[in-house]
């Protein structure tokens, strides 16, 4: 496909989805369609496959010359958090020789040192004085997070399964593609609650006859927690119900309510969260917890990740990591070894938060003083839900928004793909996300103050010299 094919299908692809969620009459939308067959090659024999938010909104961002060491560019999309070392960290060593037999394959539920590692973790932070521990055996190491809710939903019976909305942008395809999956909405009777009450949470899974349920927590995007009593019951209602939780904790480290800085004192741990805290029994409880690398000690290029859970239940995942990933990078399990010294987790989690929570309370008042209103501020994650509803149409939608951002070098994700909606199950013509935007504020600093500083030049003008959306500008859809 040459360039001009490429970008144009791209664009194409961003002004569908604008008429989907705007239901826009069909025939204007087969109209586009035919279009595009006229100028864009179709392969029948393949289905289409969505674009995650993320990868819509970079995408829809490299239309407009975006690459990510463009320094004129602030990435405030990404769902990854900055990589680099942070002032009073821990050294991290990303030097090794790979011997021979590291190049054969790993096993598929990962290497046995770095099994024995996790299950260490959770047992001293969240196991102590429990009869019930985990041993290696209650760990699966996977390449990637989405690599291990994939395998997850691959192992999973025919059932349904509950999720919620927002929620983690690629759960709409994990729940979408599997046959055996029936994907479950679980609605919040009051649409100002971030986070589903224990008793009305056990009212919908009970009642639906729920198999399981798939979520986060911290919560990507709006940065809110289920933790405390709330959490232990929710533990309670997946033992008692017989309800699998499938929770996904890979920001359980990004807490900012936590205990004051102390890191000379070995005793004392920064807050984080696990589910695991509240299982009785191990190998019992229908519990999985999917964390790793990626987020809590910012290496997502590792893609080392691992699921907890019960031993019978990780000898299905070795199964199904056989014919659907093969298994996680045999090398760098080996070099990740060290990452999971409780010591070295201590003091780079104390390091992290701190440094996190700088930035994200200077987007919280940068982002009011724009007139962009949050209405849950984030204790955790390095995401913030925010409301453009205080802006003037039609740069209140967040789709608009996202177009015009990019014309200023700015990225985010519009928050209608949080609005998880797996095989098209629910009418989002009128998503209750589509005001909303996420900005993440994992990349650096000085990201941040460009992004910043690119919004409030892209009100401003909008403001005095209102444009329509790029998205129907001739030229690049070919509307008018």
């Amino acid at each position: 496909m040459d360039d001009y094919s490429s970008q144009h299908a791209s664009v194409s692809e961003a002004h569908l989805m604008y008429l989907k969620y705007h239901r826009h009459h069909q025939s204007e939308m087969a109209e586009l369609k035919s279009r595009d067959r006229k100028k864009v090659p179709e392969f029948p024999m393949f289905h289409r496959v969505a674009k995650t938010g993320v990868i819509y909104a970079t995408s829809r961002a490299q239309c407009r010359g975006f690459s990510a060491d463009d320094p004129e560019w602030a990435n405030m999309g990404q769902g990854a958090p900055e990589t680099g070392p942070l002032e009073g960290a821990p050294k991290r060593s990303f030097e090794m020789s790979i011997e021979d037999a590291e190049l054969e394959y790993a096993p598929t539920t990962g290497m046995k040192e770095l099994r024995e590692k996790v299950a260490g973790y959770y047992n001293h932070l969240y196991r102590q004085g429990k009869d019930s521990q985990y041993s290696y055996e209650n760990i699966c190491i996977v390449p990637g997070g989405r690599a291990g809710i994939s395998r997850i939903m691959a192992t999973l019976g025919t059932i349904q399964v509950g999720y919620f909305s927002p929620d983690y942008t690629a759960y709409e395809q994990a729940l979408g593609l599997f046959v055996c999956i029936n994907p479950s909405p679980l609605l919040h009777r009051n649409v100002d609650e971030a986070l589903m009450p224990p008793d009305e949470f056990e009212f919908q899974t009970a009642g639906r006859g729920l198999g399981a349920v798939l979520l986060s927590n911290p919560c990507n995007p709006t940065g809110q927690s289920i933790e405390g009593d709330n959490l232990k019951e929710y533990v309670r209602i997946a033992r008692e119900n017989g309800t699998a939780v499938i929770m996904d904790e890979f920001y359980s480290h990004y807490y900012y309510d936590g205990p004051e800085e102390d890191v000379s004192d070995e005793s004392q741990w920064p807050k984080t969260v696990s589910s695991a805290a509240y299982i009785e029994d191990v190998d019992f409880d229908p519990m999985l917890i999917v964390n790793g690398l990626t987020k809590n000690w910012r290496c997502p290029g590792f893609r080392i990740s691992w699921i907890v859970a019960p031993k019978k239940i990780v000898e299905m995942l070795g199964s199904a990591g056989s014919f659907l990933d093969g298994g996680a990078n045999a090398p760098l399990q080996r070099l990740a070894l060290p990452f999971m010294d409780l010591n070295f987790i201590r003091k780079d989690t104390w390091v992290l938060q701190r440094h996190f929570k700088k930035k994200r309370d200077f987007l919280l008042k940068e982002l009011d003083r724009l007139g962009i209103h949050v209405q849950w501020k984030p204790t955790a994650t390095f995401y913030v839900w925010a409301s453009l509803k205080g802006l003037p149409e039609p740069l209140n939608d967040s789709l608009v928004f996202l177009e015009e951002c990019t014309k200023h070098k700015v990225v985010c994700v519009p928050g209608v793909f949080f609005d998880i909606n797996p095989r098209g199950i629910r009418n989002v013509g009128r998503s209750k996300c589509i005001g909303n935007v996420r900005f993440s504020y994992g990349p650096p600093m000085h990201n941040l103050t460009k992004g910043i500083a690119s919004i409030e030049n892209m009100i401003l003008k909008w403001n005095r010299t209102p444009t329509r959306a790029s998205i129907f500008e001739k030229g690049e859809s070919g509307e008018n």
